[in-house]
This record gives C-alpha cells, structure tokens and sequence, in this order.
C-alpha cells in the first residue's frame, strides 16, 4: 500500500478545499473573491501533494509552455478582478496542460459500475474521441 505523508495528507485537502471554492464561485455567478481563494489553495495542495520541485518541473516543461502560460494568465486575470474571462483563459489552460491524463482518467472511470456503462454508449465515445481520449480503451 502507498504510504501517504502528513505534508501530502494537507495538501489532499488544500486541493480539495480549492476545487470546493472553485465550483461555489462557479455557483455564484463568477464570484471574484471565491474563484481566487479556489485557485491559491488549489495551487497550494498541488505543491503539497506532488512536492515543490515536480510541480515546477510539470508547469514549466518545454512543450507545455502554452497550457501554463493561459493557465497562470487566467489565474492572474481572476485575481485582476475579471473573473469571467480569467476562468475562460484559466479552462484552456487546463485542458491544455491535463490533456494528457484524459485517457487515463476515462479508462479508470469506464471500470466503475454505473458510469462504465454509460461511457460506453455511442455518443460517450464520439465525445471522448473529440476530447483526444481513445474510444477503444473504454469498452466495458
């Protein structure tokens, strides 16, 4: 079993304490003051979970430069006080960086009971195609 450090223990639930303010400031119409603590504590679970210096090393990769720049550009732009347009920027930074871990993500979700058998439906698998998932890896 994975053993898991007090630091990562904090950090687990700094992220998920930022997930939480991202989606009330969603809520909320675009809550400026609740998207910016959403992303501080995101951040800061993040640096927590993986550790400073792998979290450097994923945002500041050669080929990702693009997702990092709109992804930290958004987070500036929320925190500037445009929080519409920030978490727009903020998205494409997102899918931009995480893209990579989508098909990973929907192959564990295709073995979960319930949810595999509706991602193996028809118009999952044209969705998860456009996402850059492969539809092959999904069947149940």
């Amino acid at each position: 079993m994975i053993e898991i450090t007090d630091l990562q223990k904090i950090g687990i639930g700094l992220a998920g304490f930022g997930v939480s303010f991202l989606f009330l400031g969603v809520l909320f119409l675009f809550d400026k003051g609740l998207l910016a603590i959403g992303n501080i504590l995101f951040l800061s679970g993040l640096g927590c979970v993986t550790g400073l210096e792998r979290t450097f090393r994923f945002f500041f990769q050669r080929h990702k430069f693009k997702g990092t720049s709109a992804f930290f550009g958004g987070i500036f732009v929320v925190l500037m006080g445009y929080p519409l347009i920030g978490m727009i920027i903020e998205s494409y930074g997102f899918f931009a960086l995480f893209s990579g871990f989508f098909p990973v993500a929907i192959d564990f979700l295709s073995r979960v009971p319930i949810l595999g058998s509706l991602i193996s439906r028809p118009f999952m698998q044209r969705l998860i195609l456009k996402l850059g998932g492969d539809a092959n890896r999904t069947t149940v």
